[in-house]
């Protein structure tokens, strides 16, 4: 067995955000952003990602609270040295707003234990805007 801790600092997340003005109505307060979001491992064992925790923050501060398994239907294993990228999307009631959150994870070493029999460890993610290109200025 791999006794060895797993640094959760290499994992790392980074984010490109895009407002979506197709997919939003401002006059109804609703401002439509994707995010595509790229998790690399820098270590030397495979992690498969379990879930996802975020908080939605808007200008008004008001905020959602989203928790699941997997990021968009799947748990991904990222190998030693390779990225997995997804992207989603948010919708605001203004078009400022933030994100915020942590993915669980598990390191997938031996594959052939269950990865809810594995230690999970939390990788955080930093805090990101939504705005529109306008929002800003």
């Amino acid at each position: 067995m791999h006794s060895t801790p797993f640094n959760p600092a290499l994992v790392g997340v980074s984010v490109v955000t895009t407002f979506l003005p197709t997919h939003s109505s401002p006059e109804e307060g609703h401002f439509t952003f994707a995010y595509t979001i790229t998790i690399s491992n820098a270590g030397d064992l495979p992690v498969q990602l379990l879930s996802r925790h975020w908080i939605i923050t808007d200008a008004n501060e008001d905020t959602q609270e989203v928790r699941g398994e997997g990021v968009v239907g799947e748990q991904p294993v990222i190998p030693p040295g390779e990225s997995y990228r997804y992207t989603s999307g948010a919708t605001l009631a203004t078009p400022l707003g933030y994100m915020e959150g942590s993915y669980y994870m598990v390191v997938r070493e031996p594959m052939d234990v269950p990865p809810q029999e594995l230690p999970t460890f939390e990788v955080p993610i930093a805090p990101f805007t939504l705005h529109t290109p306008t929002a800003l200025n």
